[in-house]
């Protein structure tokens, strides 16, 4: 059964859970004082460890005047508090051979290093004190910014990167999640400092924080580093509060404010040699059981080197080098779409053909060889996928702050074999049948 993980207070029943892990792994899992969760996987024999400090606060959470800030907290929690310069943090990572870094999303930022298990009290502490006790120096502050623009700049000039968040900001249209994630040139030049120090006090607190480790780490251990640091961060590890709760959404199918519904065409100018083209429109929600239908129909249709669009478009028609499908998943609504990379010229043609192979999906149901090649291709990649410490952390920060639920690899894999032919056509015909949008970058008129 998977460990349900409830959002309850320290000391309350659910505050503490253990449970074991496929290969002799251990999972475990504290709420303590003021909100805080940390969950560990230790993983025996590995001298390694993940640690990954999860916030639940992505671009999608930015009021007005605060565009970009969560993005720009991502780099400024890396330079400098009242204790350690910037490269004070940089160094204590260097020497030991560690590797510490930061993600931000539409949904969640993490703070994360790789270290080993003797190093994991150092990396604790300086992460925690990057979290606790940013010193969002003004004068860093416009340094970063330029480097943020930089930032903006390089993925401006890969069109890969620019047909996929003008497919995203299409599809999802006025909805908080069409703002892309670090920001716009436009809002990172006038988002003001009192804004991003706002943003940071607002969202960085006990209750929303989450501390997740895999590898060789003792937990006892790791919960006494985490609230040793954040105390001496000034945080208050003494409240009796519960977590943050987490996001919801009970519109199943229905549309979000916001998101449009009806499809769009775009077409961005840009001097290259290849057109892009994604073609699609919504997906499912983050916690949608029909998650792992889906994976196995992207499979089918987009997973490799015996789907359906690279057989189609790559190996009977030579019309591209690359093509896949792709599924991205929020709280309330998600992305499913379907991309290649052409000639200019062939754009018509091969977006006809990314279309027909999805109708072609809804209409016809799935062979058996083609549903257990899927399986079978989604449940090695499962599981080779798991045997990295990164991985791992990253499951248990995405179960805890998403699903509510941890499951082990083998109750994944059983639930990606107990996918139906049938399930996969039910869910192609849905789809199939919502508003598409296509959006093309290269040497078009803009």
């Amino acid at each position: 059964m998977p460990l349900e993980l409830p959002l309850v207070a320290p000391g309350e029943p659910g505050s503490e859970l253990t449970a074991g892990q496929d290969g002799g792994a251990t999972v475990r899992r504290s709420v303590l004082p003021g909100g805080l969760r940390v969950i560990t996987e230790h993983m025996p024999g590995l001298r390694s460890v993940t640690v990954g400090a999860w916030v639940p606060v992505g671009s999608r959470d930015e009021r007005d005047g605060h565009f970009g800030s969560t993005h720009f907290l991502e780099h400024l929690l890396f330079k400098g508090t009242p204790r350690r310069t910037a490269l004070d943090i940089a160094e204590a990572f260097d020497a030991v051979g560690g590797e510490a870094n930061a993600s931000t999303g539409k949904e969640s930022t993490c703070y994360h290093a790789r270290v080993l298990d003797t190093d994991l009290p150092m990396a604790v502490d300086v992460i925690m004190d990057m979290i606790t006790s940013a010193l969002i120096d003004p004068a860093e502050l416009e340094t970063e910014r330029g480097v943020i623009l930089e930032e903006l700049a390089m993925n401006d000039d890969d069109p890969g990167d620019v047909v996929h968040e003008q497919f995203a900001a299409t599809v999802l249209g006025a909805h908080p999640l069409g703002r892309p994630i670090g920001g716009t040139p436009r809002s990172i030049r006038e988002v003001p400092r009192d804004a991003v120090v706002a943003h940071y006090r607002e969202h960085y607190a006990p209750r929303t924080l989450v501390v997740a480790a895999a590898g060789g780490v003792d937990h006892d251990a790791l919960v006494a580093q985490v609230l040793a640091a954040l105390e001496a961060g000034g945080w208050d590890t003494a409240s009796h509060a519960r977590p943050v709760p987490r996001r919801t959404w009970d519109g199943t199918d229905a549309v979000p404010p916001g998101v449009p519904e009806t499809g769009t065409e775009i077409e961005v100018h840009r001097a290259t040699e290849q057109a892009h083209v994604i073609l699609g429109g919504t997906g499912l929600t983050a916690t949608d059981p029909r998650r792992y239908a889906l994976s196995v129909l992207s499979a089918i249709l987009g997973g490799g080197m015996s789907s359906r669009l690279f057989q189609e478009i790559r190996e009977k028609r030579g019309l591209a080098y690359a093509t896949y499908c792709f599924a991205q998943a929020h709280a309330d609504t998600g992305t499913f779409g379907l991309y290649a990379g052409c000639a200019p010229g062939k754009v018509e043609e091969v977006s006809a053909l990314l279309g027909a192979e999805l109708d072609k999906m809804a209409g016809t149901p799935v062979s058996e060889a083609e549903l257990t090649r899927a399986i079978g291709q989604l449940s090695g990649g499962m599981v080779l996928g798991m045997e990295d410490t990164g991985a791992r952390m990253s499951r248990l920060g995405k179960a805890e702050l998403v699903h509510g639920e941890l499951l082990s690899v083998s109750e994944q894999l059983d639930r990606v074999r107990s996918v139906t032919a049938r399930e996969v056509r039910e869910l192609a015909e849905l789809l199939a049948s919502r508003p598409r949008s296509r959006v093309v970058v290269g040497p078009v008129r803009a």
